[in-house]
């Protein structure tokens, strides 16, 4: 079984405009529409048994609009293989209001992004969903590093993290792009190894140029396969959790990327499903 724990869709009717827009802003090809429709089309062809959706909330407005449409439609979502995610946003003001009812409706996490929300990660808001969270046992996952579409600030560094970990100590939090999207150097000396969970979404081989847009404001390439290895093994196997930033990456192109690694048959397992089925508490 494989679990990707980091996807994105979006409403069939803008699914193909917002993509668009993002893959301008990023230079970066996407792989899918951004529809749900194909995002099952990939993941049948990858193998991938059941995938995370990930909604992330740009506005205040849209935090009970988008949860509600997840809670309604989450049992169906399961059946097809999509595990739905609920959302915040830092300005919402009845964070534990709305967490406890995603709480209560059975979505097991929350996607946060700093960039996009405009908040450091370390900021009293930022902070304040993830305590209350955590007080819920419910699953964080935020953005980490840089984002490639917005480079001008890091919303999420690895010292931004840690004083999380230190304030906070969330238990399940997940910090997308292994630790932090390009500031692997950062994450392998000062965040390896701590007590929190990296995705490996957007975070292996090489970026696919957008036609026309070759000219990437900021990294061209991610880690290779042998740094992925080391920095997997430095941080603890069981802390890693297989993703692949679905329209972003190609998932089987992923997944080929981690057999040619030199992580043995059980490391592999416990990054594609083991890590995340008891992070989930699926089954």
């Amino acid at each position: 079984m494989i679990i990707d724990f980091h996807t994105h869709t979006f409403p069939k009717k803008i699914s193909e405009k917002v993509v668009n827009n993002l893959a301008k802003e990023s230079c970066t090809k996407p792989f899918t529409n951004g529809s749900m429709n194909e995002l099952l089309a990939s993941m049948k062809e990858a193998g991938i048994t059941y995938s995370v959706n990930l909604p992330v909330m740009t506005s205040v407005e849209q935090v009970e609009k988008i949860n509600t449409s997840f809670i309604e439609t989450k049992r169906e979502l399961h059946k097809k293989g999509i595990i739905a995610f609920g959302g915040m946003h830092p300005d919402y003001d009845n964070i534990r209001g709305e967490l406890t009812r995603l709480k209560n409706a059975g979505i097991p996490g929350i996607k946060i992004h700093p960039a996009y929300q405009k908040y450091d990660l370390d900021h009293p808001k930022m902070m304040e969903i993830i305590d209350i969270a955590s007080e819920l046992d419910i699953i964080v996952i935020t953005h980490a590093g840089i984002d490639i579409g917005i480079y001008d600030h890091d919303y999420a560094s690895v010292k931004h993290v840690l004083k999380i970990l230190k304030e906070i100590s969330p238990p399940k939090l997940v910090l997308a792009h292994m630790g932090g999207w390009g500031c692997w150097e950062d994450v392998e000396r000062d965040l390896a190894g701590a007590p929190v969970y990296f995705d490996t979404a957007f975070s292996i081989g090489k970026i696919t140029p957008l036609p026309g847009h070759n000219k990437r404001p900021y990294l061209d390439e991610n880690l290779n396969v042998e740094a992925f290895s080391r920095l997997t093994r430095k941080h603890g196997c069981d802390k890693i959790l297989f993703a692949t930033d679905s329209p972003w990456q190609e998932q089987r192109d992923v997944i080929s990327l981690i057999e040619e690694s030199d992580l043995t048959t059980t490391e592999k397992e416990m990054i594609y499903a083991k890590n995340a089925t008891r992070l989930l508490g699926l089954f």
